[in-house]
């Protein structure tokens, strides 16, 4: 048999890549601080309008931050914001410009198309925070099984919720508790907004992993995917029709991902209703059909998805998860 170190070796004197393994230890990018370059870059859907983009710089200039455009970020091509050689020359632009100190990738579709562009031995050898959820679930998983570089799934802070997480998580380097907000209106008796459902009490530790069901799924069977053993899988989409979500956790389970985890948390599923012709299963009932049957620790309705008020979640930082009472507690700093 031959040596894996050998063979790892051998390998990258022959300019292989390869995907890093579990047992490389996870690199922590620098933490954020005030005065800071953000680089924001496009690596998917064009930016048809500029306000949002106004506004979303507004809101990391308000934390002190000072913000700076990827070259191609208002380029066109098609749907996309440029072609894919010019989305993944801005990110490694960027991550080559020690002036740079934390990336934001903008979300909508093409950021699978850019993972073979990526340079990521440059990567690599200049670990800087990088950020963003939904389409952007392909850009930080592949990084982060490239180069075990610590990635984070989290919004723009637009918000004083998702900024709180944001600042504590990626600034501060804190290792804080995810906890929904526990809010009643003013005329409801109980909590309606923002409400969990354990799915199977327990506690579950393992290292974060995971985004967007549609991209995550959408990305399997490349070297993009990290190892899920023993990894807390937290999981979060948006305009899906239910037997949609079905489908997607079927392949998971199929591809013996499922089977693999420690513990399971799902977010928001916004907009993704059950079908109005012959019937349909709930949500509910997919969610449980599918992981019930784990024996694991699981739970629904955390703020995690395309929902305004978010966690920021460090992918490979190991987290301890509460099923019943329905938090995520990371055990590390995701940043040095």
């Amino acid at each position: 048999m031959i040596n894996r170190r050998v063979f790892i070796a051998a390998a990258g004197a022959a300019g292989i890549a390869l995907r890093a393994g579990a047992e490389t230890p996870l690199v922590r990018p620098p933490r954020v601080r005030p005065g800071d370059r953000v680089g924001l870059v496009n690596p998917a859907t064009a930016a048809f309008e500029t306000m949002p983009i106004e506004i979303m710089v507004e809101a990391l200039e308000s934390l002190g931050l000072e913000v700076v455009l990827s070259p191609n970020y208002y380029q066109r091509h098609g749907y996309f914001a440029g072609t894919d050689a010019e989305r993944a020359a801005d990110i490694n632009a960027f991550f080559a410009d020690s002036s740079i100190r934390m990336i934001f990738a903008r979300g909508g579709w093409g950021s699978a198309r850019v993972l073979p562009l990526l340079d990521y031995e440059l990567i690599a050898a200049n670990p800087k925070v990088l950020l963003g959820y939904s389409d952007a679930t392909a850009l930080i998983t592949g990084v982060h099984s490239k180069t075990r570089l610590v990635t984070f799934h989290g919004p723009s802070p637009l918000d004083r919720y998702s900024a709180d997480y944001f600042r504590r998580v990626v600034m501060n380097g804190e290792a804080v508790e995810m906890r929904n907000l526990e809010e009643i209106d003013d005329d409801k008796l109980v909590q309606t907004e923002h409400r969990l459902q354990t799915l199977r009490p327990g506690k579950a530790r393992g290292p974060a992993l995971g985004g967007n069901l549609t991209v995550l799924t959408a990305i399997m069977g490349s070297p993009y995917l990290p190892d899920f053993d023993g990894a807390v899988l937290f999981l979060e989409d948006v305009n899906e029709a239910v037997y949609r979500v079905d489908r997607m956790l079927t392949e998971l389970r199929l591809a013996g991902i499922l089977e693999r985890i420690s513990g399971f948390v799902f977010g928001r599923c916004t907009d993704c209703e059950p079908g109005t012709s012959y019937g349909s299963l709930t949500l509910e009932q997919v969610l449980r059909e599918h992981i019930e049957p784990l024996g694991i620790p699981a739970f629904s309705g955390s703020m995690i998805g395309h929902i305004d008020q978010q966690f920021t979640i460090p992918l490979g930082i190991d987290v301890e998860i509460d099923a019943a009472a329905g938090t995520i507690r990371m055990l590390d700093a995701a940043v040095s």
